[in-house]
């Protein structure tokens, strides 16, 4: 775990401290909120195509090698970003990082239901989530400030930080190959990089996968939007920057504890309750930003701070369900799948808050996507259906 916590922290770092301001440079270099957005949109679509592709990456050339291979295209990419702000330049940027991010999601989360049995896997996840959400605790508010006030040199020094935990990721590989022969000698079958149970046994792991994705991607849609336009919708910097320390402190702390609740409680009794508390932040935000020239900061602040109550806490849940319902054999293909809902609902709420924004206003565009975090209710009030054994 200190392995993968390491790493994990430090790939997150240069993903953090970019997802508001390379938004900004593309602002900076002449384009609107719809190129702004496109710009981690491009980011989320290969982030998400790079990860249906990493169960097969682990299985042909390992943990370490895949997981190196995506921290040098996310960190390495950064740097480069400084020779132009032009939109199609940081596109194509912004696509070579998304590649290196889908690695490291889909492999830090499958490599902690490798690493830890499943009683105590709702505190590993928290944990794990823990090291995601501590860099964003401190980049995320202070990278637009500094971007500003310092320079983009400095944002984009820190966006290599990725590059930092390459060693870390071929430590991490030892263990679990430790793990892999443990399991071979108690007899475990599959252990490790999700290894096929052929093409029926894999359509049935993604239709259980469905649920827990869908209420995941109704809550990073609106986690998106926020990290990518709170700076451009709010009027008050400072505003923007306690809001968004509140929004990853909360969302650090919910993606933290929610983890040993659900080892004691189980999932579903948390699921319904943070859908409401999803619809009604974004619903506060679009209220606190109707007067462009004027944010209201309690609600702006208080809306943030709930959607980091929603978007911690249903991240923590969603992939504690997700690897409950499927078996040992399957946990790569379900960290790929967890993640693609993860990064899709952020790269659809980045594009599509820009989209309507363009066309409408931010309150308008906040309360379409508070419209669409509530239509996951229904999901969150279905019972779990009991695991059966794939062949």
């Amino acid at each position: 775990m200190p392995a993968l916590l390491a790493a994990t922290a430090l790939g997150f770092s240069g993903y953090a401290v970019l997802i508001t301001v390379a938004p900004l440079w593309a602002v900076a270099g002449g384009s609107g909120p719809v190129g702004a957005g496109l710009v981690n949109g491009s980011l989320l679509l290969f982030t998400v195509l790079a990860q249906a592709f990493v169960p097969a990456a682990l299985r042909m050339f390992g943990w370490g090698p895949t997981l190196a291979a995506g921290l040098l295209l996310l960190g390495g990419a950064s740097f480069p970003q400084l020779l132009s702000n032009e939109l199609s330049v940081l596109l194509v940027f912004a696509a070579v990082r998304g590649l290196g991010f889908g690695v490291l999601t889909v492999v830090g989360s499958a490599a902690v239901a490798e690493l830890v049995e499943p009683g105590r896997r709702g505190r590993a996840i928290g944990a794990y989530g823990l090291a995601i959400a501590a860099p964003q605790l401190f980049l995320l508010p202070l990278a637009p400030w500094m971007a500003q006030n310092i320079g983009f040199l400095l944002v984009f020094a820190i966006g290599a930080c990725p590059l930092l935990g390459i060693p870390a990721a071929f430590v991490l590989a030892r263990r679990l190959g430790e793990k892999h022969a443990e399991h071979v000698a108690r007899g475990d079958g599959a252990a490790l990089a999700g290894e096929s149970g052929g093409v029926s046994g894999r359509a049935i792991v993604i239709a259980r996968l469905l649920r827990p994705v869908i209420l995941l991607l109704g809550v990073t849609l609106a986690g998106g939007a926020m990290l990518t336009f709170a700076p451009q919708m709010s009027s008050n910097q400072t505003a923007t920057i306690v809001g968004l320390f509140l929004l990853t402190a909360v969302t650090a702390a919910c993606r933290w504890r929610f983890g040993a609740l659900a080892d004691r409680y189980g999932v579903r009794r948390f699921l319904w309750p943070l859908v409401l508390v999803t619809t009604i932040a974004l619903a506060l935000i679009a209220w606190a930003v109707i007067d462009p020239s004027s944010t209201r900061i309690v609600p702006f602040l208080a809306g943030l701070a709930l959607l980091g109550i929603s978007y911690g806490g249903l991240q923590n849940l969603t992939l504690v369900e997700a690897f409950s319902s499927v078996p040992r054999l399957h946990y790569s293909l379900a960290s790929a799948v967890w993640n693609t809902g993860f990064d899709a609902g952020t790269g659809i709420g980045s594009v599509l808050l820009g989209v309507l924004a363009g066309a409408l206003s931010f309150p308008s565009a906040l309360l379409i996507c508070a419209a669409i975090s509530l239509a996951t209710l229904p999901l969150a009030l279905v019972r779990q259906r009991r695991r059966a054994t794939l062949v």
